[in-house]
């Protein structure tokens, strides 16, 4: 999904004024509102971020992850900011500035990936991943729907 694609309503939650990558997914589910987006973040990824998610979001992204449970992060991500119907989580490493937004609506859950190049390093880091993470998006969400019900 380029810029021009994305719902408008999508780009006023990202920070990032300008972005290099973005991708959506929408799953249909009657859960949809059974769950807050925070919780539907929770089902999706955990509290704290697990082994494969460790090994690609700080081994090959070189993220920057909190450790521990927290109410203020989802999986090692900061809690940015919150609306009625989305969260925003936050972080970065020294080649790209990444946010996941997670949007539910009548019927829908959607997660939003938003990345910003800030070195060359992430432009060649994240083509080749992107399209292992777009295999397993809509897999997450599927597992997700079962947590929140």
């Amino acid at each position: 999904m380029g810029r021009k694609d994305l719902p408008k309503s999508f780009h006023a939650l990202t920070a990032l004024p300008d972005f290099d990558y973005v991708d959506v997914f929408t799953f249909t589910t009657d859960a949809a509102g059974d769950a807050t987006p925070e919780q539907w973040a929770r089902a999706m990824f955990g509290d704290v971020p697990n082994a494969g998610e460790r090994l690609i979001w700080r081994g090959l992204l070189g993220l920057r992850l909190t450790h521990g449970r927290s109410p203020d992060t989802v999986a090692g991500w900061r809690v940015a900011e919150r609306g009625p119907d989305w969260i925003r989580l936050a972080t970065a490493s020294p080649h790209l500035t990444a946010n996941l937004v997670v949007r539910t609506s009548e019927g829908q859950v959607a997660l939003a990936t938003f990345l910003r190049y800030e070195r060359t390093l992430g432009r060649l880091i994240w083509p080749p991943l992107s399209a292992v993470h777009r295999r397993l998006v809509p897999g997450v969400l599927r597992n997700a729907a079962t947590r929140v019900h």
